[in-house]
Order: structure tokens, then C-alpha cells, then sequence
């Protein structure tokens, strides 16, 4: 089980629909048109970022009071075999990307996840995800 914490690249995203009133979305054109930023994603972007940062303390305190693993946690079949081998059952906490590989087959993920909380995204086959929905939280 790898557990990386790092800023997202290109394809290592998830994208996000928002709606926005059309004064602020004119505002945020006349940025990106006077240079100030390279295109709307980049000032949403920015915007998300330095509003986490004024919260970065509650959101560490929360982190480390809910046990999240904080950035990419990867489970792959090897994983899981090592965690039924020893009789046990996982409860995963991630704030950021879980993912379950493609070699992961629905029974060895219901035999070794007993619970699953994503604050984030979950990459996970179509059949892993039907196996684990009632642990999904």
C-alpha cells in the first residue's frame, strides 16, 4: 500500500463543475485578459488554494483526528492478499486519491475492505466499486 502526498498534475486531477453569477465570472475574465492569470482554471485554481491555506491548520487537526491518510493511498492485488493472508480487515481513510488497482478482483476487495471514506476521489474498477458500495462512506 503506497501513500504519496503531492500536488496534482495534468491527468492526476478530477474535474469540477461550478456555477458562477455572471458579474463574478466577467471579474475573473478581466484578470485573465490583463495577464494577472493564464486562463479561468488557473484562477480557480489559485483561489482554491489560498483559501485552503487560511484553513490549513483545522484542516491538519482534522486529519490527524479522523486518521485520513493525506494524498494518494494505491492498493493493489499483492496489497490485499498480505492483508487476507493475516486474517485481517482494512477501514481506509483518505483525503485525496484512493485506488484500488485493476487487478484487484470484487471478492478480494469485499473479503479485505470493510470500510471505505474517500474525502476526494476513488479510482476503482466498475465491479470493485458494486463489491464495496455499502462500505463506500
Amino acid at each position: 500500500m503506497s501513500t504519496t502526498t503531492s500536488t496534482p498534475r495534468t491527468g492526476e486531477s478530477e474535474k469540477l463543475t461550478i456555477n458562477l453569477g455572471y458579474v463574478d465570472l466577467g471579474q475573473i475574465d478581466l484578470l485573465v485578459a490583463e495577464g494577472f492569470y493564464a486562463n479561468r482554471s488557473d484562477f480557480i485554481r489559485t483561489a482554491i488554494r489560498s483559501h485552503l491555506a487560511t484553513h490549513a491548520e483545522a484542516l491538519r487537526q482534522v486529519v490527524a483526528r479522523k486518521m485520513l491518510v493525506l494524498g494518494l493511498q494505491h492498493f493493489t492485488a499483492a496489497d490485499l492478499e498480505r492483508v487476507r493472508a493475516a486474517g485481517e480487515k482494512l477501514q481506509v481513510r483518505v483525503l485525496g486519491l484512493a485506488s484500488i488497482a485493476s487487478d484487484v478482483t470484487a471478492e478480494l476487495a469485499a473479503d479485505t475492505i470493510e470500510s471505505l471514506t474517500v474525502l476526494g476521489a476513488l479510482h476503482a474498477s466498475p465491479a470493485v466499486r458494486a463489491a464495496l458500495a455499502g462500505r463506500i462512506h
